[in-house]
């Protein structure tokens, strides 16, 4: 009887247990599922006196970022931000404005920091903090001395903003000092030349920074002025240092769009146009001329979750076959050269047999549409190979995986195997590409083949340099060529890489575009169209050039070249071989065209050579004074070298507390977001607080577990 007694209580002990604690998680999901859900527009607020919106979350209708407020029940909006861009086409140069608005709606001093995308060619130059009515102008520092600017306003009170460079294509902006209710204008300001290709002007505008691969093991980085550590969702490590600072937060795609933007372009093309369109955005023309247009988005404002991309084409009779632009700065004339190749259409291409290594990212990254895509590109280029020709395809995220052990021949068996294979790819795990890139380097002997390496990925990765090392290192005779993937690929990545593998870099956006886009891959790799090319200068000119090096032609390219000189006299002659005979061609410096903006990009150009000797083993103390010279004679941001305004007067009271914001950026189009940071979501509201009430039930369920083993004990 008593061991009857017994074992009933046990079982009814260990039944009171699981049911406590099966209640307190189902309580703790609820509530957390209830705080993802929160709406994001305001429907029964009202901003009191100061301007800020303090809510509850019964009055929300779409999701939204929260803060506590010291009132049971409440909250407030956290900080928000605006983007307005305005860009300003004149033939063959942009100039672009870039106007981010900072809303502080707490009750609060904060220091809002934002890490944005531009193209990865952008001189920025210039930069502005509006407070109201009055306006300071951004100075060009070394980057020590402008953090210890910008760290020193900070903590007297004084609005501030430091913009700094990650990467060529990546920024962190910061603004202290914002006061409950206030907005604070930045404005920043680049140029950059236009990308032309196969008889098109290509204008893209980058929007999200997507989350990175960080590889590496976490270090400590004790945080000091001349080390700001950053607000990421990653740790620095020994492989990526800085990875705090290149992973901003990432709003869970159940909390809805942020960072609105409006763009406005203004194209004056020089010639005119019979196209004119947007490739993933409606948008609406006005059209001033055959020439002229303003361009805006039809919808006003975007979210900002995938590049924009302007594309338009010259009529017929139009195209411009070479053209030279000038700026005369103090004692120099700084120009750009572009003058176009032979008509690929009127050149007998010649059949080379080719050994073609595809390798196409199946990580995380490339979850949803990015993997589709990557495995219709796939697809089309394995079906484009020709008899005689020689493949093999390496797939990797956590590990990298080859189809055949050594290329094999484009037979009708191969091929359909490799088609096989590709279609039943999948993405999932870590970006771990140096192994990749080994691997598609790996027996790289000349065998009498044209060796190309077609690389198919996102670019998601933090640790840049030590595959640019790779490449330059390990290419030899092969030759490589990126595809961008997704709506938010790595652009710095992927045409550097393509640089120092003396290939090409093509972005696929949308899936309708994959045909076209690999199509006009493939006409360009079977043969370059124009090699072993040269520049000559009149021989009373002091030249310098960039780049140094030109590289081949390929078929619809322009070549483009930024120098600087102090003679605009004589002809500047171009030759080159096309199919193994001598081209030629001739142009008058005195038929310049005047252009500002000449000399930024030339500055551009040379910072970027400069940063391109680290990986030819040449001291970053070197390189450092370099581009430092360079960049502060130009005005220009650089790794070295960032802009900070700074306001004379204090606006916040030392006494009061000042709290940092990373400003969250949004998944890129067509991600998964577990696919990236798994399934639970990272969220800027106050649901840790929930899951410790959840907790707190499971412990209060396990208190009338012990109540009912009382009761159990004396009713036996």
């Amino acid at each position: 009887m008593n061991n009857n007694c017994e074992q009933q209580f046990t079982v009814d002990f260990i039944l009171g247990i699981c049911m406590s604690i099966l209640a307190g998680l189902f309580a703790s999901m609820i509530l957390m599922t209830l705080v993802m859900l929160l709406p994001a527009k305001v429907h029964a607020s009202e901003p009191d006196n100061k301007g800020i919106n303090i809510v509850k979350k019964s009055e929300m209708a779409s999701g939204s970022l929260l803060f506590k407020t010291d009132n049971l029940g409440e909250y407030y909006l956290a900080p928000t931000l605006k983007t307005d861009v305005h860009m300003r086409v004149n033939g063959m140069v942009v100039r672009t404005k870039v106007v981010q608005r900072f809303k502080n709606n707490g009750q609060t001093w904060v220091e809002g920091i934002y890490v944005f995308p531009l193209p990865e060619k952008a001189a920025v130059d210039h930069m502005r903090m509006k407070i109201g009515e009055r306006i300071i102008e951004g100075k060009i520092k070394e980057k020590l001395e402008a953090k210890k600017i910008y760290a020193k306003a900070k903590k007297e009170g004084r609005k501030a903003s430091l913009v700094e460079q990650e990467r060529p294509n990546m920024f962190t902006n910061s603004v202290a000092n914002i006061g409950p209710g206030e907005t604070i204008v930045i404005e920043i300001e680049y140029q950059q030349s236009l990308k032309f290709d196969k008889d098109v002007f290509r204008l893209r505008f980058p929007l999200v920074v997507a989350p990175r691969y960080i590889p590496g093991n976490s270090i400590e980085v004790v945080e000091n002025v001349s080390n700001f550590t950053g607000s990421g969702w990653a740790s620095n490590t020994n492989q990526v240092k800085d990875a705090s600072r290149i992973t901003p937060p990432v709003a869970h795609p159940i909390m809805g769009k942020l960072n609105p933007v409006s763009i406005q372009i203004d194209l004056n093309a020089g010639f005119p146009m019979k196209l004119v369109q947007s490739s993933y955005h409606e948008i609406d023309k006005d059209i001033k001329s055959e020439e002229h247009m303003i361009i805006t988005i039809k919808d006003k404002e975007i979210p900002a979750d995938r590049d924009f991309e302007l594309v338009w084409k010259p009529n017929s009779g139009h195209m411009p076959r070479a053209a030279l632009f000038n700026e005369q700065k103090e004692n120099e004339r700084y120009m750009m050269l572009m003058v176009m190749p032979p008509d690929y259409k009127q050149t007998v291409q010649q059949a080379l047999n080719r050994e073609v290594i595809y390798v196409i990212d199946t990580s995380g990254s490339m979850g949803g549409t990015s993997i589709i895509q990557a495995r219709r590109a796939l697809q089309y280029a394995i079906k484009d190979l020709k008899p005689g020709d020689y493949f093999n395809v390496i797939q990797f995220n956590s590990v990298t995986t080859k189809l055949f052990e050594y290329a094999v021949p484009a037979d009708q068996v191969n091929i359909s195997q490799a088609l096989s294979y590709v279609s039943a790819l999948k993405a999932t795990g870590g970006t771990e590409m140096a192994s990749a890139l080994h691997a598609a380097l790996k027996n790289n002997e000349s065998s009498g083949l044209l060796r190309q390496v077609v690389f198919l990925t996102d670019g998601s990765i933090g640790n840049e340099d030590s595959l640019f090392s790779i490449i330059k290192n390990k290419l030899a005779n092969s030759r490589l060529f990126t595809v961008g993937i997704g709506s938010a690929p790595n652009s710095h990545f992927m045409n550097k890489a393509a640089q120092f593998g003396r290939g090409t870099y093509t972005f696929i956006g949308n899936l309708s575009d994959v045909d076209e886009k690999m199509s006009n891959l493939f006409k360009k790799i079977k043969a370059p169209l124009l090699t072993n090319i040269k520049i000559q200068w009149p021989t009373a000119s002091k030249v310098e050039m960039w780049p140094q090096r030109v590289p081949d032609l390929y078929a619809g390219e322009p070549l483009i070249i930024s120098a600087k000189t102090s003679n605009l006299k004589g002809n500047v002659i171009i030759t080159g071989k096309r199919q193994q005979q001598e081209w030629k061609m001739s142009l008058p410096l005195v038929t310049t065209t005047q252009s500002n903006g000449m000399g930024v990009l030339w500055a551009r150009e040379k910072i970027a050579h400069l940063m391109d000797k680290l990986h030819d083993g040449t001291g970053e103390d070197v390189i450092k004074k370099g581009v430092v010279d360079v960049a502060l004679k130009h005005h220009l941001v650089s790794k070295y070298t960032s802009l900070v305004a700074v306001d004379v007067t204090p606006s916040r009271p030392t006494a009061e507390e000042l709290k940092k914001h990373a400003m969250k950026v949004n998944l890129p189009a067509g991600w998964k977001y577990g696919k990236v940071f798994g399934s639970l979501p990272q969220t800027a509201t106050d649901s840790i607080w929930d899951l410790l009430l959840g907790f707190l039930m499971i412990i209060l369920g396990c208190a009338l577990a012990l109540f009912y083993q009382k009761e159990s004990r004396n009713e036996i």
